[in-house]
């Protein structure tokens, strides 16, 4: 009868260690699987925080692109209406009704780039804000998530 006791025991003790090896085991995954989580966000945090920081580098090079383009196109409409009180003071001139028009075409051309190069600015200011909104939802996340601990 003890020896029956005694082997019952045993097997609870067996079954039970076994059990509990399970719940073990599950929270393990579940660690594992919020470790993962951290370390994907984390990765795509660092990701767009370069991004950022190429994006940010480029802001001055566009702003002074996008000035001397407004200047230029200033200039050559300044040119242009220079050009056409000239025609207008003498219509029968070939040579100035030829100026005119190409100095209007060169007008046109340099407000068309101009206005490439503030639009470009803009879409460039635009990527810069959205990856200011993305970055600091990815810090979030990551708070939100329980830390990582280390593999001491």
């Amino acid at each position: 009868m003890k020896i029956k006791w005694i082997i019952t025991a045993i097997v609870a003790l067996v079954i039970s260690e076994s059990l509990s090896a399970q719940v073990v085991s599950k929270d393990s995954i579940s660690i594992l699987k919020q470790q993962k989580e951290a370390l994907k966000i984390g990765k795509k945090l660092n990701e767009r925080n370069l991004e950022l920081a190429k994006l940010e580098n480029t802001v001055e090079k566009k702003t002074h692109d996008m000035q001397n383009s407004t200047q230029k196109a200033q200039d050559a409409a300044f040119e242009n209406g220079d050009a056409a009180n000239k025609l207008s003071a003498d219509v029968l001139d070939k040579s100035l009704a030829s100026k005119a028009d190409k100095t209007a075409g060169n007008a046109k051309s340099d407000a068309k780039k101009a206005r490439k190069s503030a639009k470009d600015l803009d879409d460039l200011q635009s990527k810069i804000e959205s990856l200011k909104k993305n970055i600091a939802e990815d810090k979030v996340k990551l708070a939100a998530l329980p830390p990582v601990p280390t593999g001491n």
